[in-house]
């Protein structure tokens, strides 16, 4: 009987931390549109927090799901674009529909809404963005990272892999202004990056 009871206790015990374990790892991710993203990022040597993410899309085709981190929660859009601050948005592609052609030709557009037609100063970079991180053919499952960090500027990754470094302040606000400006690539997405 007293074993029966200690190996009873020790297996409440065991479930009690199993279930611990799995409530926490639970919290490390975030389910959007059925696709687990992560609610941490690594830029540089800090972890920046999910702000918000959603789903972008097109004449009702889910494209892509975007994910915003930064280092505190905002949905001060105005705030985060011209901060000069580690933050980070993620893409994850889960379409088809999503080429390399259509990519260049929405983020070219992306550039010209967020800076209102001005991208005379940043047209050079924006091109190196897109000639070397959008040159190779996208698939379902890709996952493209946009990582500013201070002084060292935008870094493009793709599938984890650094692909192109861009600095500057200004371009950083425009191609984050791309989800997050007063013309957005998509509203809906915009207010859930922004967390609203």
């Amino acid at each position: 009987m007293c074993n029966g009871f200690f190996i009873s206790r020790a297996m409440k015990i065991l479930m009690i931390v199993g279930l611990l374990f799995i409530g926490l790892s639970t919290q490390a991710q975030t389910k959007i549109g059925g696709v687990i993203m992560p609610n941490a990022v690594k830029a540089g040597d800090e972890y920046l927090k999910i702000n918000g993410g959603g789903i972008r899309e097109k004449l009702y085709m889910d494209l892509y799901i975007g994910v915003l981190y930064l280092r505190e929660k905002t949905s001060d859009a105005s705030k985060i674009m011209s901060a000069d601050e580690p933050m980070a948005i993620k893409l994850r592609i889960v379409s088809s529909m999503v080429s390399k052609d259509n990519m260049e030709e929405a983020i070219r557009t992306g550039f010209d809404k967020s800076t209102k037609n001005n991208i005379t100063s940043i047209s050079s970079k924006i091109d190196q963005l897109i000639s070397a991180g959008f040159k190779d053919e996208i698939a379902i499952g890709d996952i493209f990272d946009l990582i500013y960090l201070p002084g060292t500027g935008t870094t493009l990754y793709k599938n984890n892999a650094s692909v192109v470094n861009i600095t500057g302040l200004d371009f950083k606000k425009a191609l984050f202004g791309i989800w997050l400006c007063d013309q957005p690539a998509d509203e809906n997405l915009k207010t859930k990056m922004l967390g609203l």
